[in-house]
């Protein structure tokens, strides 16, 4: 599709330089670039002297960059370069094939409702009771339960599972083979459990595990506006109540929430991150990619977890923490200073029994 110039202006709020008019088609790395009509994204300044011998005639530079002479008939100059790139890829996003209605091979409960403008791909599935919003979007093989209740302009994508009584939000996004609202695991045993006790004390003192027995999810998931879901990513319902995402917040691949969990608005939840049973985190809080947090314990907002540190306590508004078991950063970056230094200081210990056994030897002590 053709995009005039201006248009790139204004999706990157970024200032025009030369022909505003002027169409470009496909948005390209600068090493990519093969004609005219491509434009190229610039993250550095220090770059520009590759568009010299480039056939394009466009491109969106950072803030202070000066193209070669000659070289480009129009450009647009972002202060912000990458906060830039979400609206030029929003500009050039076609969105995935999804033509409104609905497929001949789609089964939809007769007293499921659907908004205007929807569009359900092949082998969808849509229980009893669902209400689908306008202008919702569900590709092939994936299935939204009985009752549950898709805000407008969602996009689930293609293998994604919406369980009973879930609620989305608008222009929530779920990607490929993402669960939400499945079972928690959530189970109990007639007498103290061994991890229960060990937990208390360290040890579990010979406690075995018997009867045990599941305690079934009754609640619900509830995601706020605008929240996205990573690829088999999974949101387990709560035990009695709702587990709840909070606007904004986007959720990698292959992500763990447990049943009764609480996440607020605008967070940012790396791959891979587990997080536990009845937890609750903040606003604007960031977890890194393999983060694993304790059940039962609170991450205040704005926190910054660290990549594959350990969380077995609550977590200060504001604070980063690092580490297994995680402690906050300058805490643990001194320990690992300490650590650092103990070669050297075992050679010291060694050197100094050596000396201490040479002089009591010459003293005639044992």
């Amino acid at each position: 599709m053709a995009v005039a110039l201006e248009a790139v202006a204004a999706a990157t709020e970024g200032r025009l330089h030369g022909d505003g008019e002027l169409a470009v088609e496909r948005l390209v790395h600068p090493v990519e670039a093969r004609g005219a009509d491509d434009l190229v994204f610039l993250m550095e300044a220090r770059h520009a002297a590759m568009l010299a011998a480039s056939p394009v005639r466009a491109a969106v530079l950072p803030q202070g960059s000066e193209p070669p002479e000659g070289a480009l008939d129009a450009w647009v100059e972002v202060e912000a370069p990458r906060y830039a790139l979400a609206g030029l890829v929003a500009l050039f996003d076609p969105g995935p094939h999804a033509p409104p209605g609905v497929h001949p091979t789609a089964d939809v409960a007769g007293d499921a409702a659907l908004g205007a403008g929807v569009a359900l791909g092949p082998f969808v599935s849509i229980g009893p009771g669902a209400e689908i919003g306008a202008g919702v979007r569900i590709l092939s093989h994936a299935s939204v339960g009985a009752g549950a209740r898709i805000g407008p302009d969602c996009l689930i994508h293609a293998g994604a599972r919406v369980g009973e009584g879930v609620v989305l939000g608008a222009r929530v996004i779920l990607q490929a083979g993402a669960v939400i609202g499945a079972d928690g695991f959530s189970y109990v045993t007639h007498g103290p459990a061994s991890f229960e006790v060990a937990r208390r004390s360290g040890d579990y003192h010979g406690v075995v595990n018997e009867r045990v027995r599941r305690i079934g999810s009754l609640g619900r998931v509830v995601l706020g506006d605008d929240v996205e879901v990573g690829a088999n990513s999974c949101i387990d319902r709560s035990n009695i109540g709702a587990t709840r995402i909070g606007a904004r917040t986007k959720i990698d691949n292959l992500c763990q929430i447990a049943h009764n969990i609480t996440i607020g608005e605008d967070c940012l939840i790396s791959g891979k991150t587990g997080i536990a049973g009845s937890t609750r985190i903040g606003d604007r809080v960031v977890l890194g990619g393999a983060a694993m947090l304790a059940d039962h314990i609170e991450i205040g907002d704005d926190a910054v977890v660290g990549g594959a540190a350990a969380v077995w306590k609550s977590v200060p508004p504001g604070q980063v923490w690092v580490g297994y078991p995680a402690r906050p950063k300058s805490v643990y970056l001194a320990a690992q200073a300490h650590l650092a230094r103990m070669g050297r200081v075992a050679t010291q210990l060694r050197r100094l029994a050596a000396r201490v056994l040479t002089l009591e030897g010459g003293s005639g002590r044992g």
